[in-house]
């Protein structure tokens, strides 16, 4: 279909939608539908507001949890069994990186063993699945803390928890984190869900770069 009759046709749809919300609007009280006004454009604005801009090589990540059982140094593969009792393999590329543990670089992708628990932030290529992110868990990993979150702010890039003493604590969201970890959490009221956050201490910051909900 040429672009411009598709053009044409989303600015026709457009203008019915428009008409229809106008309609609806004109047929209640003026105080009533200047209200309904105000809430539909101030929760698309702060909606919009709380999502972070998309990120190439980010946005769009999946995340799954589970324990390494092989590794293939020769073809940069790891098979992973996850916390759903399935194995996949993930491929490792180039710009694959490893958060958790002393070691860094190509060091940090050998010293994925067997029995090492993870977290792979992954993305799709037909049917191969390309290991973006690892974030090793467990004692010689990330570390953790767990806590009632309070707020999850993507486009600033914060999560907020209350600890189990009151206090509170915000931790900065990694690139990756604030753009797909943790959506079932965005609209949970204060304190309503319990979650585990994994992070690293970066240039005197707590780095999250994964979360879940506990409870």
């Amino acid at each position: 279909m040429a672009e411009g009759v598709m053009n044409k046709r989303y600015r026709m749809h457009m203008k019915a939608v428009g008409l229809v919300s106008g309609s609806l609007l004109m047929g209640l009280p003026p105080v009533l539908a200047g209200m309904v006004a105000v809430n539909l454009i101030g929760g698309a604005v702060v909606k919009a507001a709380q999502q972070p801009p998309p990120i190439h090589g980010v946005t769009g990540t999946i995340a799954t949890e589970g324990t390494i059982q092989e590794t293939y140094e020769g073809a940069n593969k790891i098979l992973v069994k996850t916390a759903d009792g399935i194995e996949r393999l993930f491929h490792l590329k180039g710009r694959s990186t490893v958060h958790g543990g002393e070691a860094a670089g190509d060091e940090a992708l050998r010293g994925l063993k067997k029995g090492t628990l993870v977290v792979v932030h992954y993305t799709t290529e037909g049917e191969n699945l390309t290991a973006e992110e690892i974030d090793r868990l467990g004692d010689e990993g990330l570390k953790q803390i767990e806590g009632a979150v309070t707020a999850v702010n993507r486009a600033a890039r914060t999560i907020s928890i209350r600890l189990a003493d009151g206090t509170r604590q915000t931790l900065r969201l990694s690139d990756r984190a604030a753009a797909d970890v943790g959506k079932d959490l965005d609209r949970t009221a204060d304190g309503a869900a319990r979650v585990i956050v994994y992070y690293k201490d970066e240039a005197g910051q707590r780095v999250a770069h994964y979360f879940k909900r506990l409870s």
